[in-house]
Formats: structure tokens, C-alpha cells, sequence
């Protein structure tokens, strides 16, 4: 097992500074073990991640900033700065930045599987169809267009 290494890793940067660009959103991995994996992100406004279920993974977001409209088990909710997210595994979910204003959060999963190795193949991606295709062999699974009404 990966071992949690000590130290701080700031806001708006990545572990050993890394990061990653999926589909315009900027992804900062925080920790990374077998355990857990958590990450910040940055939602312009108009930005979101349509609903998918992580099958084998518990998730978390702490919202940090701003508001998110999220989709959560087929109903609407909102979560502001200082709010906790409790996403079991299996429930279908989806974030959306639907205010004004920038959102930043930090998500994190348990236990990691393969998302961190999701985002480093869907960093700077352009193509929709090609991240849900690659998302579904990590286990991740979006559910068609229509679940984000």
C-alpha cells in the first residue's frame, strides 16, 4: 500500500505539483494513497460534471467556495461554502456550477481504485464522448444526458 506522505500541499496547487485539465476544469490531486485519493477543483461558472456513479467508491465534497447545484440520488441540492457532501457508493450524482461566481471544493474518494489514473488519461481531452468511453473503464459510469435535467 502507498504510504500518505506528511506535509502541507497549498491551495491551488498539486501534490508534487501536479494537476490536470479535464473538459476546462482544473484538477489538484491533494493526497494520494491506495486508501484515499483527495483532489481540489476550480468551477468557473457554467462549468459541471454530469451525473455518473462510482460503484466501488465512497465520496466526499467539502465545498469551499462559492455554491454548487448538485444532482444527487435523482434530486436537486444545493451546497454552500463549509457544506459536506456524503456521496455513498452506487448513488448517482453529478456538480454543477449554476451561480455567478467561481466554486472550489475539495473532493475526495475512498478508496482511491483507479481515479487517479482516470485523470491523468483524461487530462487536456477535448472530445465528451472519448472521457465517458475511458471514464467507464476506470469505474466510473455517466448516466445518459437526460439525468441531468
Amino acid at each position: 500500500m502507498t504510504a500518505l506522505e506528511k506535509g502541507i500541499t497549498a491551495s491551488g496547487t498539486g501534490f508534487n505539483g501536479k494537476s490536470w485539465n479535464i473538459l476546462g476544469q482544473v484538477y489538484f490531486p491533494k493526497a494520494i494513497t491506495e486508501s484515499t485519493f483527495a483532489f481540489e477543483t476550480n468551477s468557473d461558472p457554467g462549468q459541471f460534471v454530469p451525473v455518473h456513479i462510482h460503484p466501488t467508491q465512497d465520496e466526499f465534497i467539502l465545498v469551499q467556495e462559492g455554491t454548487l447545484d448538485l444532482k444527487l440520488d435523482g434530486k436537486w441540492v444545493k451546497a454552500h461554502a463549509g457544506d459536506l457532501v456524503r456521496l455513498p457508493r452506487g448513488i448517482p450524482h453529478g456538480y454543477f456550477n449554476k451561480s455567478d461566481k467561481p466554486a472550489r471544493a475539495l473532493f475526495w474518494v475512498s478508496p482511491m481504485q483507479k481515479l487517479e489514473a482516470l485523470f491523468s488519461q483524461l487530462d487536456n481531452l477535448t472530445d465528451p464522448a472519448e472521457v465517458v468511453r475511458i471514464s467507464a473503464l476506470h469505474e466510473v459510469d455517466f448516466l445518459p444526458p437526460e439525468a441531468n435535467d
